[in-house]
């Protein structure tokens, strides 16, 4: 196997397969859970909107290697918590196995750090053991500091994975904010996974955080347990890649 083959089977391996668009159906959601079940292997997981997860569980059984992820306080990260908790908690009782959560970001620009670590550490309890990805939403925070305080204060909340973007804005994952955020898991020896989302759209582009991610984590670091790719068009490449008919770009992935 090339390279470039078992890096594109190692990221489908990763991928939290996403549909995340405003006029999503349930019909979509279905499909994408048969896409999901692909013909190298199932992706780690769907990221889908809550109202959804029911259906997807549904459709997905109890026993599906494929990880059923949702999104709260999404996407801008400044709704009510006492809904967010809520919204996390009929998440988790509608059969949802992750939580992608978006921070506070515009109260870190203000200054406000406390309200970062708290509110993660809220979704955290209400998720009752499912796992959490914290959003930083990076391309607005933009400055490198800010970016690194983020990460520190979401894994300090109790974040199992930080997580760079909704795919929402204009700036989605970049290598340089993906370096910061895994220095910061690295300094904080805690054992947390990362996520880029958003503008992964080639095998290139997997590999190049594969790679950034095995200089900063060392090798054998990069599993489902520690690594995912947020998108939606990307598995078209990967499984391009895998079958030896080039690489062709599918659409702009969260």
């Amino acid at each position: 196997m090339s390279d470039l083959k078992a890096v594109a089977l190692k990221a489908v391996s990763c991928l939290d397969l996403t549909n995340l668009d405003d006029d999503c159906t349930e019909e979509d959601v279905i499909a994408l859970c048969k896409r999901a079940q692909t013909p190298h292997g199932p992706t780690a997981a769907i990221c889908i909107w809550p109202r959804f997860v029911a259906a997807a569980r549904t459709h997905l059984g109890d026993n599906s290697p494929i990880r059923i992820a949702t999104v709260v306080n999404f996407p801008g990260g400044m709704d009510d918590a006492d809904d967010v908790m809520a919204l996390t908690e009929q998440a988790i009782a509608d059969g949802a196995d992750e939580i992608d959560m978006v921070i506070p970001w515009p109260k870190l620009i203000e200054g406000h750090d406390q309200d970062v670590s708290a509110i993660v550490g809220r979704v955290r309890r209400s998720a009752d053991g499912a796992l959490v990805k914290a959003i930083l939403e990076t391309g607005m925070l933009r400055e490198p500091d800010l970016i690194s305080r983020a990460a520190r204060l979401a894994i300090e909340g109790g974040a199992h994975f930080i997580k760079t973007s909704t795919g929402k804005v204009p700036v989605n994952a970049t290598l340089s904010s993906a370096r910061l955020m895994l220095e910061a898991i690295r300094d904080s020896g805690e054992p947390v996974g990362f996520k880029p989302a958003g503008g992964v759209k080639s095998t290139n582009d997997a590999a190049a955080y594969i790679a950034l991610c095995e200089e900063i984590m060392g090798d054998g670091w990069v599993t489902p347990m520690t690594f995912r790719i947020g998108a939606s068009g990307v598995l078209t490449a990967l499984l391009a890649t895998l079958d030896d008919d080039g690489e062709p770009t599918e659409g702009e992935g969260y």
